[in-house]
């Protein structure tokens, strides 16, 4: 898969974290040379278990929208540590307890720390709005 098409796709599942208003998003861009199994891992928290399965949620329907299904989904259930598995990149979705205790970006020190927004595609800019409205002059008779 391209570079570019698997960004726009791990920036849709941002987008949709942030939907449900997921804490603390953090993408890791997992270090070509460690043994990782995966591109990217998207890192976002929940502060309970409704709002935990929200953003799973979300992001699983944001990304089936555009033909893209989790080869697994784990925990949901439980709902302190919800992974869903895209192959080339993992989402996880924790509680605030479960984050710091799994810690995966001590974990995973090795690979680099993205910002969300290095990931979403620049926003097409508007139309900028004439300068104040046109009005015809009027010859004065």
């Amino acid at each position: 898969m391209k570079s570019s098409e698997l960004r726009k796709q791990v920036a849709e599942a941002i987008s949709a974290a942030q939907a449900k208003k997921a804490q603390d998003v953090t993408v890791l861009e997992m270090d070509r040379e460690s043994p990782s199994f995966t591109d990217y891992f998207l890192i976002a928290s929940g502060s309970n278990p409704r709002q935990i399965q929200a953003i799973a949620d979300e992001v699983e329907e944001r990304l089936d929208r555009v033909g893209l299904h989790p080869v697994a989904v784990e925990g949901y259930k439980q709902a302190e540590w919800v992974l869903l598995d895209y192959a080339d990149f993992v989402v996880h979705v924790f509680s605030e307890k479960a984050r710091k205790y799994y810690d995966l970006e001590r974990l995973w020190k090795s690979a680099k720390r993205l910002e969300p927004s290095e990931l979403k595609p620049a926003r097409k800019r508007a139309a900028r709005p004439r300068s104040g409205p046109r009005t015809r002059k009027r010859a004065r008779s």
